[in-house]
Formats: C-alpha cells, sequence, structure tokens
C-alpha cells in the first residue's frame, strides 16, 4: 500500500485532536494531545491539525511552557450547530434548505425541534 492510501482524511484526524482535548477537560499541549491520540501521528502533523482548528475558530490557545496550550472552544454539540450554521449559511435559499431538512427529520426528532422551537429548552 502506498502513503497516499494509507493517508486517513483531514477531517478524521481533526476529530481525534479534539477528542483528546475534550476528554482532557483542561488545556493542553500539543505533546499531550499526541499522545493521547490513538493515531501514530508525527510531531508537526499534530502542530499543523491543532494550528487548522485554532484558525477555523473551534479551538483556542494560550502560552504555556515552551509553546501553546490549546483547548476546545464548545463541546461537541455546539460544534455540529456551529457545522450545521455554516452549512445553513451557504445556501442562497435558507428556506427551501430548512424545509428539506424538517421533511427528513424522524418523527421524534420533529417533536423535538418543536419543544424548542415553542421555548422549551434543551
Amino acid at each position: 500500500m502506498d502513503s497516499a492510501s494509507e493517508r486517513r482524511p483531514a477531517g478524521e484526524l481533526e476529530s481525534s485532536v479534539l477528542a483528546a482535548l475534550w476528554a482532557a477537560g483542561q488545556p493542553q499541549s500539543a505533546a499531550q494531545v499526541r499522545a493521547a491520540i490513538p493515531q501514530p501521528l508525527a510531531r508537526t502533523t499534530v502542530a499543523t491539525l491543532l494550528a487548522r482548528l485554532h484558525e477555523k475558530g473551534v479551538i483556542d490557545r494560550s502560552p504555556g511552557g515552551r509553546g501553546f496550550l490549546y483547548f476546545p472552544l464548545e463541546d461537541a454539540h455546539g460544534l455540529t450547530a456551529r457545522r450545521m450554521h455554516r452549512e445553513l449559511d451557504q445556501d442562497g435559499d435558507r428556506s427551501v434548505v430548512l424545509a428539506r431538512f424538517v421533511e427528513g427529520l424522524s418523527s421524534d426528532d420533529e417533536a423535538e425541534l418543536r419543544r424548542l422551537l415553542e421555548g422549551g429548552g434543551q
């Protein structure tokens, strides 16, 4: 198998980095993140992933030790909601997108959405 076919999608690797940060519950160095993820990645790969996530506004960082300490800005649910908003913002006809989204909901999800829209909270 050549190196191109062994590559993992960037989204999968970013998800592993985020999972490590969420599990830690406190700011982590790049080395700590690298040690916590299941994939054997080069130090530079982890640094690149952290930089990308920082540029996307998904994580933040503060000075710590000889580098930075990284921490997520949102939990997994907040990140999913942010992605949903981003997708909605990319289409010119929000009404059609929302209608198609609602059409695809299960009856339980539709009931939950109605409850939330009526002020039922989380």
